[in-house]
């Protein structure tokens, strides 16, 4: 844990981020949006705390084409995609890809980038 008021490393950050986008390619690439990507569904493991691993999948879905509707209420508010509070019930992959940018806000400035109470 970094002491209070410094920031990561860049090249941490990068590895971190590099590991959290292969692992949503994976994802991605098998069909799957995660729904719920959120810093505390990444988890870091390894001697040096340098291996990332996605975790909970509860909210995970398999998609296909044409995009099925499914429910708007998913992933944390705080990384949610604009299409999810504009409630567009037919999404797949890029709300994965806006959490991954707001992780990678948030490593970068140690806060949350949208701060939100409410859609």
């Amino acid at each position: 844990m970094q002491p209070e008021g410094e920031y990561l490393p860049a090249n941490v950050i990068q590895s971190h981020m590099y590991q959290t986008l292969s692992g949503i390619q994976a994802c991605h690439t098998r069909r799957i949006v995660h729904r719920d990507l959120k810093p505390a569904n990444i988890l870091l493991t390894g001697p040096k705390n340098d291996i990332v691993k996605i975790a909970d999948f509860g909210l995970a879905r398999a998609f296909s084409i044409p995009i099925k509707p499914y429910t708007k209420d998913v992933v944390t508010l705080w990384y949610r995609a604009p299409e999810l509070l504009l409630k567009i019930d037919e999404y797949a992959t890029p709300i994965d890809i806006w959490a991954a940018g707001c992780i990678f806000a948030e490593l970068a400035i140690k806060d949350a980038t949208f701060k939100g109470r409410n859609d």
